[in-house]
């Protein structure tokens, strides 16, 4: 399968969401970072100031090099969020992000509600 990917940014909760689905190669990751490049220029907090929800129960199992490039990007601390949350099937896959975001504190949940709920929870608590 074709990989595709949605980026959407909330600008007044600082929040971004992506939803990714098929098979990443190295072409398709290149594309997906000049996206989140362009949709974190859209961003008005600070740096790092946003949340992140990156819905992936759709994606393929992916190529190990797929894999470390996506552990690359996700170690990366120019593009780090405030709080990542991963939407993810009960797969490989989900063993696949686990080890691609190892460096990075980031919680895992079955849907787009509990993700996003754990995500602005601390806002609506400050509020």
């Amino acid at each position: 399968m074709t990989a595709h990917f949605l980026i959407q940014v909330d600008v007044p909760r600082a929040l971004v969401r992506i939803t990714m689905s098929g098979f990443f190669d190295a072409a398709a990751i290149a594309r997906f970072l000049a996206a989140r490049d362009a949709a974190h220029a859209l961003l008005t907090c600070g740096a790092n100031a946003h949340v992140t929800l990156v819905d992936i129960r759709e994606m393929d199992i992916q190529a190990q090099g797929s894999v470390a490039e996506f552990r690359a990007v996700l170690a990366d601390p120019r593009h780090a969020s405030r709080r990542l949350a991963f939407v993810v099937a009960r797969s490989l896959a989900r063993s696949q992000i686990r080890r691609a975001a190892a460096e990075r504190a980031a919680c895992y949940f079955e849907t787009v509600e509990q993700a996003e709920v754990w995500l602005l929870g601390a806002e609506s608590a400050a509020a």
